[in-house]
C-alpha cells in the first residue's frame, strides 16, 4: 500500500522541528527497504518510485518543495526545521554551491553517507549506507526486487547492457540539468551542447527501438525507466518556448515527435502502463 502524508508525528523530536505536520511534505509510507529524501516532485526520484513498483519493492520517499529544502535538517532523519531552534543547528549550516541558493542544513552523517551533499539522495533500511545518483537508487531498488529482469536476470553481461544505457542516459540528463539552470541566459556553446545531447541519446534509443521492443532487449528494464522519467523532464523545455524563443533559439525538442517516432511511441506506452501513469500523473499532457 503506497500512502501519502505530511511529515510523520514521530519524527517531531529534539525539539528541532514544529509539532504540526507539514502538509507539504510527502512521505510514501511502506516498511521500507529504501529511504529517499529529495526536493519533490522530481522526475529523477520517480526513477526509484517506478521500480519500486515493477519490482514491489518498499520504499518510502520524504520531501518538499525545492523552495522548502533549505528549511529540512539534511539526514537520513530529515526533519522540518523549527526556526526559533536554529540555533542549535548552528554546525550544520553549509553553503550551497550548486542548484540551491542560500543555506542549507546537513549534519555530519548525511555528508559522511553522501559526500557530494546532493539529492536526491538514499539510504538502505536503517541509513547505514548512503546511495547517491538517481540512476544507481533506481538500481539498488531494482537490485532488492525479487523480480531480477528489471536488472539483466544477475547475468552480468546483460547488466552491463543496461548500464551502457543507463551512462548514456547520464549524460544527457546531466547536460539538461545544466541547460536548466541556465534557460534565462543561454549562449551558443550551452545550447549546442545540448542539442548534441539530445541528438546523440536519442539517436541511440531509436536504434535500439528498432531491434527490440524495449530499450534493451524484450522485457522492460530500468533501461526504459530511466529513459521515461528524463525524457519527459527534458520535454518539459516546450513550457520555456517563449523565453527561449526571445534569446534567439528554437526548442531543441522542436521536431521530437517527427525525428524519433519510435521514442515517442515507446514514451507513451510506458507512460500509461498503470506503474508509471500512478507517478507521473499527468506531466506529460501538456507537452505531447
Amino acid at each position: 500500500m503506497v500512502e501519502c502524508t505530511g511529515l510523520e508525528n514521530q519524527q517531531v523530536r529534539n525539539g528541532l522541528v514544529g509539532s504540526n505536520p507539514t502538509p507539504s511534505a510527502i512521505i510514501i509510507k511502506m516498511l521500507e527497504k529504501i529511504r529517499v529524501f529529495s526536493y519533490l516532485p522530481n522526475p529523477r526520484v520517480w526513477k526509484s518510485m517506478i521500480t519500486a513498483k515493477l519490482g514491489e519493492v518498499d520504499i518510502k520517499i520524504i520531501g518538499d518543495k525545492p523552495k522548502n529544502l533549505s528549511n529540512w535538517l539534511w539526514d537520513f532523519d530529515a526533519l522540518k526545521i523549527d526556526p526559533a531552534k536554529l540555533d542549535q543547528i548552528e554546525d550544520y549550516k553549509r553553503v550551497s554551491k550548486r542548484g540551491f541558493k542560500g543555506a542549507l542544513y546537513k549534519t555530519d552523517k548525511f555528508l559522511e553517507k553522501h559526500p557530494f551533499g546532493t539529492v536526491p539522495a538514499g539510504f538502505n533500511f536503517d541509513g547505514s549506507e548512503g546511495i547517491f545518483e538517481s540512476n544507481s537508487i533506481m538500481r539498488a531498488v531494482a537490485r532488492l526486487s525479487k523480480d531480477k529482469s528489471l536488472y539483466g536476470d544477475d547475468d552480468a553481461f546483460k547488466q552491463s547492457r543496461i548500464d551502457s544505457f543507463l551512462d548514456a542516459n547520464l549524460v544527457f540528463a546531466r547536460e539538461f540539468q545544466v541547460y536548466v539552470l541556465e534557460i534565462n541566459s543561454l549562449n551558443k556553446y550551452l545550447y549546442k551542447r545540448m542539442q548534441s545531447a539530445y541528438l546523440f541519446y536519442l539517436d541511440g534509443i531509436e536504434k535500439a527501438l528498432s531491434f527490440d521492443k524495449f530499450i534493451s532487449g524484450n522485457t522492460i528494464t530500468i533501461a526504459d525507466v530511466s529513459f521515461v522519467c528524463d525524457l519527459a523532464q527534458f520535454l518539459r523545455e516546450r513550457d520555456n518556448k517563449q523565453l527561449i524563443e526571445e534569446q534567439g533559439y528554437e526548442l531543441i525538442s522542436k521536431n521530437f515527435e517527427k525525428d524519433f517516432p519510435l521514442s515517442l511511441k515507446h514514451l507513451k506506452d510506458l507512460s500509461k502502463k498503470h506503474e508509471f501513469k500512478e507517478i507521473m500523473s499527468n506531466y506529460l499532457d501538456k507537452i505531447l
